[in-house]
């Protein structure tokens, strides 16, 4: 009997709410951090659940969760949005770093194909999905990288940048064949890494002088890629697309070859091909989405929350979006703001870093196919070999 009372009085205590034990505050650039001690039978996924409510509690921007350990949690609060106003520059920062952007917590974003070596950015139209686009070419343009193009919408997205690009496709079967040299371009450094028995092209017993051109992929409109009609020869070219683009997702890390596949429409019903290159894409980027589908593509799997914060984006901050990257924490993030023409000219004044195509493809075999061997060996290469 003396039990069951206590397990009673136990569960009132945990039915019902209490005032949290809050600590220490303290200030921060954007507002401040405070550490709350949890009461008896409490989680860090009650705070989670019950954050915009504090935020209206404590008459604040919002609050976020950012840590817990035992009995423990710590939550930041932003006093003012910091996403209003992005007046931080582009920045090319190291080979393979761009930083594109702020997120709320006051700290820039950069996309960092080292660590995350490919990434999926959904949006609208008008949702800035494209400006994030041109801010990768400017921060990309003065790095001694090759950039490669896919552009469904007849080239209209990527031909004032084709300066700085090493191949641009503009037609599905273009694709395909584009698709084919860049798994031609993997066997081709497979055999190199094999022949210096190291993993990937990052490895430091891989002689400097032998070490390949970065490859950064940036593919637009995924869904023309994947839409069919009854034709033969239509399924004939999606199914050849969806292998080769799935193989280098696969193994483009290690051999130096990093995607970014943008999309206003991105959805299981694209067939499985989308399903599967959506897992081999850790970074995702989802601005304004037209339909809840597309998000739960870019989001669902990842984190809940997130995908509620990225149906709350309201059009009138374009270039808002909820990024998930290195961390595997998600951020609301605002991009730079980067005309067409601000990208066109960076393309133009860096076109004599371009690697011509035929120089990157030279030895290759492009058949777009790859033995099961081959995968097996390199799917999973060593974190530490590569650069940081």
């Amino acid at each position: 009997m003396v039990m069951l009372m206590k397990q009673r009085r136990k569960l009132r205590r945990v039915d019902v709410e209490r005032a949290p034990r809050l600590g220490v505050i303290r200030p921060t650039s954007l507002g401040f951090r405070i550490t709350v001690r949890l009461h008896d039978g409490q989680t860090p996924e009650d705070y989670g659940r019950v954050l915009d409510k504090l935020s209206h509690a404590w008459k604040v921007h919002s609050v976020r969760l950012v840590s817990w350990k035992p009995g423990k949690v710590t939550l930041v609060a932003t006093l003012t949005d910091p996403l209003e106003s992005v007046t931080i520059p582009v920045l090319s920062d190291g080979l393979l770093r761009v930083r594109v952007g702020l997120l709320d917590t006051g700290d820039p974003f950069t996309v960092d194909f080292r660590t995350v070596p490919h990434w999926l950015n959904v949006g609208a139209t008008q949702s800035g999905k494209s400006n994030l686009a041109n801010d990768l070419v400017v921060g990309l343009a003065p790095q001694p990288v090759a950039l490669v193009g896919f552009d469904l919408k007849g080239g209209v997205e990527f031909t004032p940048y084709e300066a700085r690009m090493s191949a641009l496709a503009t037609e599905r079967a273009e694709c395909a064949d584009l698709l084919a040299d860049l798994v031609g371009i993997i066997k081709d450094r497979m055999a190199l890494c094999r022949r210096h028995r190291v993993k990937n092209i990052w490895h430091p017993r891989l002689p400097e002088v032998e070490r390949p051109t970065p490859i950064v992929v940036l593919v637009d409109e995924v869904a023309e890629l994947f839409l069919m009609a009854d034709k033969k020869k239509e399924q004939d070219e999606v199914s050849a697309v969806a292998t080769r683009l799935l193989r280098v997702a696969q193994l483009g890390r290690a051999f130096g070859i990093y995607l970014v596949v943008c999309g206003q429409r991105v959805g299981s019903d694209l067939g499985p091909g989308v399903t599967a290159l959506r897992a081999q894409l850790t970074g995702r980027i989802c601005h304004m989405v037209n339909d809840e589908e597309t998000a739960k593509m870019a989001l669902g799997d990842m984190d809940p929350g997130a995908l509620v914060a990225a149906r709350k984006i309201s059009p009138a901050m374009p270039g808002t979006a909820v990024v998930i990257g290195s961390e595997g924490r998600w951020h609301r993030m605002r991009s730079v703001h980067v005309t067409e023409e601000q990208a066109e000219a960076a393309a133009a004044t860096h076109a004599h870093l371009t690697p011509a195509w035929a120089d990157l493809t030279a030895g290759t075999t492009t058949t777009g196919d790859l033995d099961l061997g081959d995968l097996e060996e390199f799917t999973a290469p060593d974190l530490e070999d590569l650069p940081v």
